[in-house]
């Protein structure tokens, strides 16, 4: 049976010692905080004040409940304070001497059966273990800051770890209200080794200068659902601690996917190391503000310079969801719009998936009848591409086939007018071979929407080296006159989205196939401890794991990252015939549901 705990010790109180310290006493648990002198301990009681105050005033505890838990803290500069302490937990800087130095003089100031508690995010436990007398009773408790709100704990097990340790912190997170997942000792752990992997990337991303960092944050914000962007992230999370924690699970995994970018040391030498010192990647109001200002390389307000072409009638090839999502999108924004199937027939049923999704809309109190009407009076079925010929934008939306798209381009570029606009809205094939096949390279240019395109308000314009200026122009400006946020990025696989997030999947079946986590501790730590809408096996199911697998060998054909070779266990998965929810079986059986 699980010990519990009556009082617990933590050794520094920096921003999450202090959270940790608060969570305890909430729960009702006798604190003892000690910092490393006088002027230090006097800040963390003062950070832990402020913290409560602003609790009172946002009624998640009241006046009463404020003073019993500032009551049931106490904050010295005397390690022998903590000598009757059962568990004691160190949130000190991040430096693996600092923290085996602090941890041989616990063990000897603590009782035999005390357990020593570690909140690294990414140092060896098992170093940090062996390096004092009671290795089985050392073990890795990351709270996620701020420790107060995130309700997520990864607990870190050693080869030595004796069960019953596991088993007396594993209930102390359930007291203390957060979901514990259990994993081993690797570079990382779970959360970490998969989230700095993404993180890097979106670094090496801008700095070759293939998106900017407002489009690489709106693209996973918009594209993905992420409550943040990854560079506005990194400067939350402090550059200087990003680059810390990479470079250590690089030492610690070989993996170059964890080497930090080289941007890291040069933003940190040049002090701009995140919102703690007001600079990042962004510019900030003030030191710890959340504020973004304008800097040097914010984008001009009030729209582009330059000439832009005039759209007014859309076509749009296709019939399948994307396609009649992508016909809703424009004729909503007021185009007359061109729907163009292989059929009368199968034009007639794209324009019924139109009105049924208005009818929809309308019967939820969305829109009006009168404006569904006036919106389908500007959608014209066709079957010939010929009724294409006085557009001025096309916009296909066919079978992710490389050959299929190119005899359509080809085709396009004989039948519209010249200055039409020709519009690809593939997801990870190359624009510049449906350019390739047409008189006109310069007006053609990818439009990647989202799935489901009357919902998802970003896209992706994807310029080729052949594409004007005025063309990205034009399509940016057409899709914010349709509500939706346009990121601009270079035609390489995956684009911004699927080359940031294709690789963290990638990372996480990897993990399930080592035996190192349980797919649900995957996706809690992801989903619970990140905050991302799914944790990646569930997303990998909605997704299909044959588009996914598709996408994946389509990013390693292309950057030949080793990293990046499709895990094995996706490749039999998708060979069996689990392709995730719409076959019943992915990677959960959905066969029952």
């Amino acid at each position: 049976m699980a010990r519990e705990f009556t009082q617990v010790g933590v050794v520094g109180l920096g921003t999450n010692g202090a959270g940790i310290a608060e969570v305890l006493a909430r729960h009702g648990i006798e604190v003892v905080g000690v910092e490393g002198d006088q002027a230090s301990a006097e800040e963390a009681r003062a950070r832990i004040e402020r913290s409560v105050a602003r609790a009172v005033e946002r009624d998640k505890l009241d006046s009463a409940e404020g003073e019993a838990l500032l009551g049931r803290i106490t904050v010295g500069t005397e390690l022998s304070a903590l000598s009757t302490c059962m568990l004691v937990l160190e949130a000190v800087p991040e430096r693996l001497e600092v923290k085996k130095r602090l941890f041989s003089e616990l063990h000897d100031l603590l009782p035999e059966e005390a357990i020593l508690g570690t909140n690294t995010m990414a140092l060896s436990v098992t170093e940090l273990a062996v390096s004092t007398g009671r290795p089985q009773r050392v073990i890795g408790t990351h709270f996620f800051n701020p420790a107060q709100v995130v309700p997520f704990i990864e607990v870190v097990t050693t080869v030595v770890t004796d069960p019953s340790v596991v088993q007396d912190v594993v209930a102390l997170a359930e007291r203390l209200e957060k979901q514990p997942v259990v994993c081993g000792d690797r570079a990382g752990f779970i959360a970490n080794a998969l989230l700095f992997g993404y993180l890097n990337h979106a670094v090496r991303m801008f700095e070759e200068r293939y998106a900017s960092r407002e489009d690489i944050d709106a693209a996973m914000i918009y594209g993905c659902g992420y409550p943040m962007g990854p560079l506005a992230l990194l400067d939350l999370i402090g550059l200087d601690t990003a680059f810390q924690t990479l470079e250590t699970m690089y030492l610690r995994s070989d993996d170059r996917l964890h080497a930090p970018a080289p941007l890291f040391k040069q933003m940190i030498a040049a002090g701009r190391t995140g919102r703690k010192v007001g600079a990042g990647f962004y510019t900030y109001e003030a030191p710890g503000s959340s504020v973004v200002v304008r800097d040097p390389a914010t984008p001009q307000a009030g729209g582009e310079e330059g000439s832009t072409r005039p759209v007014s009638r859309v076509g749009v090839v296709g019939s399948g969801t994307m396609a009649t999502g992508i016909v809703e999108v424009f004729a909503k924004a007021g185009f007359d719009t061109i729907v163009v199937a292989r059929s009368d027939d199968k034009a007639a049923a794209a324009v019924g998936k139109v009105e049924k999704s208005l009818n929809r809309a309308v019967s939820k109190g969305r829109l009006e009848e009168s404006a569904r009407d006036e919106i389908l009076a500007r959608v014209t079925p066709a079957s010939s591409r010929q009724a294409l010929a006085d557009v001025d934008l096309v916009v296909e939306a066919i079978a992710e086939e490389l050959d299929i798209k190119r005899e359509l381009f080809a085709d396009l570029d004989a039948i519209c007018k010249p200055g039409a606009i020709l519009a690809t809205t593939t997801s990870s094939l190359p624009v510049i071979e449906c350019a390739a096949v047409t008189s006109r390279p310069q007006d053609v240019i990818g439009m990647h929407f989202f799935n489901p395109a009357p919902v998802m308000k970003l896209v992706e314009v994807v310029t080729t080296v052949a594409t004007a200026a005025e063309v990205a122009r034009t399509v940016r400006d057409l899709c914010r006159s349709t509500k939706k946020i346009p990121v601009t990025c270079g035609d390489r696989a995956g684009f911004i989205v699927n080359a940031l997030l294709f690789p963290y999947l990638n990372d996480a079946v990897r993990m399930l196939e080592q035996h190192y986590a349980s797919m649900d501790d995957i996706d809690t730590a992801m989903k619970v401890g990140c905050s991302l809408p799914m944790g990646p096996f569930t997303l990998l199911d909605v997704v299909g794991l044959d588009v996914s697998l598709a996408i994946e060998q389509r990013l390693y054909q292309e950057f030949r990252e080793p990293g990046w070779k499709p895990a094995p266990m996706l490749e039999h998965l998708v060979t069996a015939g689990y392709l995730g929810r719409k076959a019943g079986r992915g990677f959960r059986d959905y066969s029952s549901s």
